[in-house]
């Protein structure tokens, strides 16, 4: 495996102020309402919520895009939202964050996914989601495939990132559609995948699934987790996705990568605060990483680290570039 000296891993961080990212995906709305619980209600035997504070912080593939930003990239995001007071906040969340929101196309037909959730001494209380599922109309789905490929024509992104929550917007025809048109021009895709369109993402260059996305895809079950099985379950989707690099995030166990020959980076011991939004911190860093190095490598170790930093929070938080910079020098030390 390539050794990186210091100068180098900092030269890699500064070439990320040159990426030019296009994330598309399932956008989502992450809101807090933190507070405490002190009394009973009168009317009924449950728990009174008081409220102190809300928050609002861009979620789903908004997270990854804001990821990218923190990390320095120049960042747009690609996506179908509601015409509703939540597509509104999000699009302001995107746009106090210096992450283009233009291609952010609005629909009568959908509303904007929420997700709220209700912090009680740092705790999660219980979280409510207002979404829809319901993928893309026809029409939508041509207005937003025209959209996107127009848009890669003209700007030519170092990368295009799809985060997929099965919410609707990438649909297999939008997939398919969008990465022969990164192949045509040359751009780098990377993939986030869920359930329901897994193995709609043939060609993609870096497949990132978790281990558990992969035995439900692969409708399999694990008795021991080593380089040896994992070698299988990357010939598996290879087999099925013809893709350039296998990246499974394995929860405590670390991370896989297989370009040309397998490896497994172990987890670092952390302080687990909260695992919301790890993986989209994840895909972005790989994504930037290898966009910059092409060293898959360096990717999975960098991302591994960066996967723990952000679950030290409470929150959807975007990794801290300066953090994950000092963490870099010491693994790589």
């Amino acid at each position: 495996m390539k050794t990186y000296s210091a100068s180098q891993i900092k030269s890699i961080f500064t070439k990320f102020n040159k990426l030019k990212i296009f994330v598309i995906g399932d956008a989502m709305l992450d809101n807090y309402w933190i507070g405490n619980i002190d009394r009973i209600s009168p009317e009924a035997p449950v728990p009174v919520f008081t409220v102190s504070e809300k928050q609002s912080r861009p979620g789903g593939a908004a997270n990854v895009a804001l990821n990218c930003k923190s990390l320095g990239a120049q960042v747009s995001l690609l996506t179908v939202i509601g015409k509703d007071e939540q597509g509104k906040a999000l699009i302001s969340a995107l746009n106090k964050e210096g992450i283009d929101s233009s291609m952010c196309m609005q629909s009568a037909d959908r509303i904007t996914t929420s997700k709220t959730r209700v912090l009680c001494k740092n705790q999660q209380s219980i979280r409510i989601d207002e979404e829809m599922e319901e993928e893309l109309s026809i029409k939508d789905e041509h207005r937003f495939i025209d959209m996107c490929m127009r848009a890669i024509q003209i700007e030519v992104p170092d990368i295009v990132i799809f985060e997929d929550y099965n919410k609707g917007v990438l649909k297999q025809n939008v997939i398919e559609k969008i990465i022969g048109h990164c192949k045509l021009v040359g751009v780098l895709t990377a993939v986030d995948p869920k359930k329901k369109n897994f193995f709609s993402y043939i060609g993609v260059d870096i497949f990132k699934p978790n281990l558990k996305e992969v035995k439900e895809a692969l409708d399999i079950s694990l008795k021991e987790i080593n380089l040896s099985t994992m070698n299988q379950i990357h010939a598996a989707l290879l087999k099925k996705l013809n893709h350039k690099i296998t990246f499974i995030t394995l929860s405590e166990l670390g991370v896989y990568v297989n370009k040309t020959k397998g490896k497994i980076i172990p987890a670092h011991i952390r302080n687990i605060a909260d695992v919301s939004g790890a993986g989209d911190t994840v895909i972005a860093v790989a994504s930037m990483i290898y966009a910059v190095t092409k060293d898959e490598n360096l990717m999975a170790i960098i991302a591994n680290l960066a996967g723990g930093i952000v679950c030290e929070e409470v929150g959807v938080v975007p990794i801290n570039k300066k953090k994950l910079l000092e963490e870099s020098l010491l693994f790589k030390s």
